[in-house]
């Protein structure tokens, strides 16, 4: 609405009640083009347009101009309906196609605007700097990158390479559509940078996954003494999120606070999001209360945030909170509260909650939340359950779907269904290298190394490449990860030091490790080699070197071996620390012996 507002009083089409009082050359069709300012619905916009039919003004550009931009950007608007308006237009300006064009945009009908732009060309009206942005967002949504790039030549045709709000559009356009170097390069050529302009190119990073980078950039923006925008911090706070990097989310919070006073629900939420996924669940707790207003976003990161601690009671209570306040839920919702259920091991509750979703509140299930209940069955050992639940949908199951049951497969310890589960994943074609390891897992466990060393042999020869275990972990507002075996940090001779030390206090408190977890046929002594080098361990190492009092937060790309687990429980109480992990699944959170999981994931 920012572009559209400042070109509207730029170039006087709206008049308002102030300059109607004030101004006797205010005619009276201004005054019938007030009535269809202040409308709150279709039924009274008919009515004021029938007023100004009558009154002659249908050819009146000035008139459809108001009468366009209100049907077509209020909430209550139809466009459908502002279309044939416009129709009547012999000779429409650019700034009413950059109405249709953003009205289009209201609708998420990016294809209707670009289509709008195009005939914009064919008619022979020169586009101006407040169309560019517009129609290079419905480029971004689609994610048409040819489009945009050939929206591109226009801008530098017509001269528009330095208005800041059209190089700002296209950065995000770029990043959108998964160009990341173009995106940089259009930013580095801005001969005068700008807030937007920091702000686009850290959010493009976020949203490709480049988080690091993001809050690379975020940095170098705040070290040239640019103030951020609000926006600028809900990406910032999603690559704090992802990264579980709660030192630099928490700062991130702190400069909020100074610089902004009272936060809208989407930076609310995204504060949600950032303390949830970093670990902290009271503070995320603390944020949600206390928000003034809540959407249906606002309780779905709560409901999934807490799924990932496991709090599947306390998910079922935000939930109830929601229907009390009249939200409907949506399938997201849904989503997390499975999840939820799943977590906790609350099978009954979860099942009672899919029923709710198909028939109380008409939600038809996806493959995402069959998933959660293929899931939820699995954790708790009703695989033969999960197994026809999967087997009776009403469409096909796809690899994530069959991975959950041959996860389950593994932790109960079923060779003969999970080798049957195996066998539907490779029908699907799936490259995992996840799906050989827990095969092969499968097998290590039953002791048949040959039937291990078969498998693995198969994942090499069919190219799956292994994905790397690693473990992460937040020391002075910098990221450090871990791989099994890693010696490449510059304090590697400490973090072994420290590791030997661990092992000879774990000694004298019973700790025996699970050699088990090792699915390799060596000896005893490489297995307990492998486990004593496993990148969590050296994760907690370094943060027992590091970190003398706060909370040890690790974040891993994968599940946790119950070795670690066990491990990481008892260096809880041996050190007094209270720490944090972020697995695949869940959040852990041991202290003093034990985890909040209560050995359940």
């Amino acid at each position: 609405m920012m572009i559209t507002s400042s070109l509207l009083h730029r170039n006087h089409l709206f008049v308002t009640p102030e300059t109607s009082k004030h101004n006797p050359d205010v005619s009276f069709w201004d005054q019938g083009n007030l009535s269809a300012l202040k409308c709150r619905s279709m039924k009274e916009f008919k009515q004021a347009h029938v007023q100004s039919l009558k009154l002659g003004h249908h050819h009146d550009i000035h008139s459809a101009t108001t009468l366009i931009s209100t049907c077509a950007l209020s909430a209550w608007g139809c466009m459908e309906y502002a279309c044939s308006i416009f129709e009547q237009i012999e000779k429409p300006t650019s700034f009413l196609f950059s109405i249709l064009i953003r009205g289009y945009l209201k609708d998420n009908n990016p294809n209707a605007a670009i289509l709008s732009y195009l005939e914009m060309l064919e008619r022979d009206v020169k586009p101006d700097n407040f169309t560019y942005p517009i129609v290079l967002k419905g480029c971004s949504q689609l994610g048409a990158l040819e489009e945009g790039m050939q929206i591109h030549g226009h801008v530098l045709k017509l001269g528009f390479h330095s208005d800041i709000y059209v190089q700002n559009s296209l950065i995000n356009m770029y990043g959108r559509c998964g160009e990341i170097k173009l995106s940089c390069g259009v930013f580095d050529r801005l001969e005068v940078k700008s807030s937007a302009s920091w702000s686009a190119l850290i959010s493009v990073y976020s949203s490709l996954g480049l988080w690091y980078d993001s809050l690379r950039l975020f940095r170098g923006m705040t070290e040239e003494h640019w103030r951020p925008h609000e926006s600028t911090f809900v990406s910032v706070l999603s690559s704090c999120a992802q990264l579980g990097a709660f030192r630099l989310g928490r700062s991130a919070h702190g400069s909020l606070i100074r610089h902004f006073t009272g936060h809208n629900v989407v930076v609310e939420t995204s504060l949600i999001d950032m303390y949830m996924k970093c670990g902290c669940l009271e503070r995320g707790c603390y944020v949600f209360e206390n928000m003034p207003s809540k959407s249906i976003l606002s309780y779905s990161v709560m409901i999934s945030g807490l799924a990932m601690h496991g709090e599947g009671k306390k998910a079922m209570w935000v939930f109830s909170d929601m229907l009390r306040e009249g939200l409907k839920p949506d399938e997201a919702v849904y989503v997390g509260l499975l999840s939820a259920c799943s977590r906790a091991g609350l099978v009954d509750e979860g099942l009672k909650a899919f029923d709710k979703m198909r028939f109380e509140h008409g939600l038809e299930p996806s493959i995402k939340h069959y998933g959660c209940v293929v899931d939820l069955m699995g954790r708790t050992g009703r695989l033969q359950e999960a197994y026809e639940l999967v087997r009776s949908m009403p469409f096909e199951p796809n690899d994530v779907l069959w991975r959950s049951l041959l996860s389950a497969c593994k932790v109960h310890g079923n060779l003969e269904l999970g080798v049957h589960v195996q066998r539907n994943l490779l029908q699907l074609n799936s490259n995992n290298s996840g799906d050989y390891i827990l095969l092969s897992d499968l097998y290590a466990q039953s002791l048949q190394w040959d039937s291990v060393a078969k498998v693995r042999a198969e994942m090499v020869q069919r190219g799956s490449p292994q994905t790397p275990g690693f473990s992460m972990i937040e020391v002075e507002r910098k990221v450090y990860k871990f791989v099994s075996q890693d010696k490449s940090h510059p304090q590697s001779d400490e973090i072994y030091k420290m590791l030997h030390q661990m092992g000879w206090q774990l000694r004298f408190e019973g700790y025996c490790a699970d050699i088990s977890q090792v699915p390799f046929d060596v000896d005893d002594e490489e297995k307990l080699r492998l486990l004593g080098g496993h990148s969590q361990k050296l994760a907690i190492a370094f943060g027992l070197i590091t970190n003398k009092e706060s909370p040890i937060r690790i974040v891993r790309n994968l599940r946790m071996c119950k070795d670690c687990h066990t491990y990481t429980k008892y260096i809880s109480k041996i050190y007094d620390r209270v720490i944090v992990v972020r697995d695949r699944n869940r959040f852990h959170h041991f202290r003093e012996g034990t985890c909040s999981c209560r050995d359940y994931w």
